[in-house]
Formats: C-alpha cells, sequence, structure tokens
C-alpha cells in the first residue's frame, strides 16, 4: 500500500506541473504574435487613420484602386472629391485612400512669386545697361 500512496501523490504532482508546462508555450506563442502582428498592426491602422482624418483641399492623393488625384473637397461624410484629370472629379471615400503624396506648401509673404518672376526677368536687362554705362 505504501508504494499506491506515493504513487498517487506524485501522479496529482506531476498533472500540475503537467497542467503549467502545457500553458506557458502557449503563453509565450501569444505574445510573440502580439509583438509582431497584432501591435504593428494597430499602429499602421491608427497612422492610416490620422492621415484620413488630415486630408485637406489641394493634397494630392493615391486611392486604394491606384488613381492619383488632387483633393478638391473634403466632405463632413467621409467623402472626398478628387480631381483624377482635367474637369473629371470622382467621389471617393476618405478611408480608401492609401497615401498622401505631397502637400501644397503655403504661400509666404502673401503671393511674393508674381514679384520674384518679375525681378528675375528685369535682373538681366538691368545688368546689361550697367555695363554699357561702364563703357561708354
Amino acid at each position: 500500500m505504501f508504494v499506491s500512496t506515493a504513487a498517487a501523490q506524485t501522479g496529482a504532482a506531476t498533472g500540475s506541473q503537467g497542467m503549467v508546462e502545457f500553458l506557458l508555450p502557449l503563453v509565450l506563442i501569444f505574445v510573440v504574435f502580439y509583438f509582431l502582428l497584432i501591435r504593428p498592426q494597430q499602429k499602421k491602422a491608427k497612422e492610416h487613420k490620422q492621415m484620413v482624418e488630415s486630408v485637406r483641399r489641394g493634397d494630392v492623393v493615391v486611392t486604394a484602386g491606384g488613381i492619383r488625384g488632387k483633393v478638391m473637397k473634403v466632405a463632413e461624410d467621409g467623402y472626398a472629391s478628387v480631381e483624377i484629370a482635367t474637369g473629371v472629379r470622382v467621389d471617393v471615400l476618405k478611408s480608401t485612400l492609401a497615401d498622401v503624396s505631397s502637400r501644397p506648401e503655403p504661400v509666404s509673404g502673401g503671393g511674393d512669386k508674381g514679384k520674384s518672376r518679375k525681378k528675375q526677368k528685369s535682373e538681366p536687362e538691368e545688368v546689361e545697361d550697367d555695363v554699357e554705362s561702364d563703357g561708354a
């Protein structure tokens, strides 16, 4: 009888130890999946959501279907009007935007582009006038 009692006690201890040995690999597999698959996917989804929310008029976007165009209007109901060719506008779901290729840079100084172009055109003429006056 002594042997059977000892065997029964060893079996009970092995049973609880077996449960830990069984659950430990499953927990480790879940942790690895979380850090390698679930967490990066959640981060990517969060970045996409922020990108979609920040889309504004003038952005050049690429849809999930591969169509590239310029955003002309952003509606509150989740749609954006995208011009894909001159005079051709399509309404797309903002959630289907795959990428924002470029954002327009704000004009500094209230539209100095026209003035700087005039200066660039007039500078060579002034240089020529200076050369002629020095020679005479």
